[in-house]
């Protein structure tokens, strides 16, 4: 009873089941067959800023954290003043410091790696249309085929019955 369905042949492409083979691909095979090459070196370039942005970020943080620390040690426990900058109270200087705010640092590495990111997923975007597009004209290829195919075969059966 059931010796049919199990068979290779058991089911036909016939008028009712349509089947498209895909066409074999040319050149190398692999899961990267859409990019190119340029692609590839664009897209590693790409990971590795990513990867430098990301280290650059974890070491901000880390120095934001250790100067709140510093900070927070010295309010709690304030070192105590030497003699000889007692004595150097009366001489007038300007000491300079050049704060960077770390918030803002952070804030600007967090919109490049974001950017980066953006940038990634674009390229693999635009890698996944183009592959899809390609699929697609061959697939419209392949049925412009058929369609040809079958216009062929009426003209033969038309010029018998004349």
């Amino acid at each position: 009873m059931f010796q049919t369905a199990f068979q290779p042949t058991a089911f036909q492409n016939d008028a009712f089941q349509i089947w498209i083979t895909p066409p074999t691909p040319s050149g190398k095979t692999g899961g990267d067959d859409a990019w190119t090459f340029e692609e590839r070196k664009r897209y590693k370039a790409l990971q590795k800023k990513l990867k430098k942005a990301e280290e650059k970020r974890i070491a901000a943080l880390k120095a934001d954290a250790e100067k709140r620390r510093e900070t927070i040690a010295n309010l709690v426990d304030p070192k105590p003043v030497a003699k000889t900058q007692q004595k150097s109270k009366n001489n007038i200087q300007s000491v300079q410091e050049v704060s960077v705010d770390t918030s803002t640092q952070l804030a600007n590495i967090d919109r490049y790696i974001a950017n980066l990111v953006k940038q990634q997923q674009d390229l693999q975007t635009a890698v996944a249309i183009r592959s899809a597009k390609i699929r697609l004209e061959q697939e419209l290829a392949i049925l412009e085929a058929k369609r040809l195919a079958e216009l062929d075969d009426e003209e033969a059966l038309l010029a018998l019955i004349l």
